[in-house]
């Protein structure tokens, strides 16, 4: 059980979604303090920036190290914000504490190490600080939910998720993939843990940034955590998908908040939610029956030395599931992972009755 206790000051007092923005990397005192300045002066609470910057490859900007950590005290003491940045191991978060740090975040290329995130976990015990976890950069909810698992055995309750979109191998559209379902997911496994959407790395370019923090608000994203550099076009790091300032201050005015779920509306709701409750009992019967059908055709086949797999007529179910599918408005690639999932546990209830004869 992940215990979970409330990170305050975060919202706005009139109850919008928290904001936590910066830059990407801290390059110099100026840039810190200038972002900062800006960031307060439109009411954001938290400034967020890299100290140290953990890059796919060597050679690029990897942050100042710990000369910037007093960039970020100097622009707590002129603005009032509060101060956070990523640590990757015991010695960052020495470091960060030393310095006073008011959160932290663990990174996408950290969460994917039990061995880090456990070394973090026991710097961390006993300080209370806010832990900030992203997801994993492969899409893996158990990387996710066991990071927080060793937080909370720490002793660590104040944690909260960022969901910054999961790596895809070819081009696509996103720079990271967001996969909502995997956030939704983790929603349900940890109902209390806040959850912040970090649109800036999902969509690798400022033009996708807005629709992606429009669809974490409709998902009741409980924050958003974006970066923002005074000049994108000279940033040391990601400089493609850095807002200004002003295009910051567009983008929140630009968002529309989802309202709480009223008594009144789960009353209103409740008609159709009992339908779908009943069509879905529907699909498990239609299931469980299909997966009959699929123990019948295995046994088939074991008697007459037939191979379970067979593509050629996979392929054309396929096919002609999609064709329908699309024909009755549903989207084609939806269909597909659907059975797909459909069609590999067909395959193994074959394989356990062959197996089991």
């Amino acid at each position: 059980m992940i215990e979970i206790e409330p990170i305050t000051g975060l919202k706005s007092d009139d109850g919008r979604c928290a904001l936590i923005a910066g830059p990407c990397s801290a390059e110099s005192e100026q840039q810190v303090i200038q972002c900062a300045r800006m960031l307060s002066g439109m009411g954001i609470g938290t400034l967020r920036a890299g100290i140290w910057k953990p890059r796919t490859r060597p050679g690029g900007y990897e942050g100042p190290g710990r000369p910037g950590l007093e960039w970020l005290r100097k622009a707590r003491q002129l603005t009032g914000m509060r101060i956070m940045t990523e640590v990757a191991n015991a010695a960052h978060v020495e470091a960060a504490l030393e310095a006073g740090i008011d959160m932290v975040w663990i990174g996408a290329r950290t969460t994917v190490s039990p061995f880090a995130v456990q070394e973090i976990a026991d710097s961390l015990a006993g300080t209370g600080i806010p832990v900030f976890v992203k997801n994993p950069i492969n899409a893996d909810i158990d990387l996710w939910t066991g990071a927080f698992e060793r937080l909370s055995r720490a002793g660590i309750r104040r944690l909260a998720a960022i969901h910054r979109g999961f790596s895809s191998y070819g081009e696509t559209v996103y720079r990271y993939a967001p996969q909502w379902e995997i956030p939704i997911e983790l929603r349900r496994r940890i109902p209390q843990l806040p959850i912040f959407c970090d649109p800036s790395h999902m969509a690798g370019r400022t033009g996708l940034i807005q629709p992606l923090a429009q669809t974490a608000m409709n998902l009741n994203a409980d924050g958003l955590f974006v970066e923002v550099h005074p000049d994108p076009s000279c940033a040391l790091s990601d400089r493609n998908q850095q807002l200004t300032p002003d295009e910051f201050g567009q983008l929140v005015r630009s968002l529309s908040q989802r309202r709480e779920t009223s008594e009144y509306d789960r009353e209103s709701l409740k008609p159709l939610r009992d339908e779908l409750d009943s069509v879905d009992k529907e699909l498990i019967g239609l299931l469980a029956r299909r997966f009959g059908i699929a123990r019948e055709i295995g046994s088939y086949k074991q008697l007459h030395n037939l191979a379970v797999l067979q593509p050629d007529r996979y392929n054309a179910v396929m096919e002609n599931i999609i064709r329908e599918a699309v024909q009755m408005g549903i989207d084609g690639k939806c269909i597909s992972n659907i059975f797909e999932n459909i069609h590999s546990e067909s395959i193994r209830w074959q394989l356990e009755t062959i197996n089991r004869k």
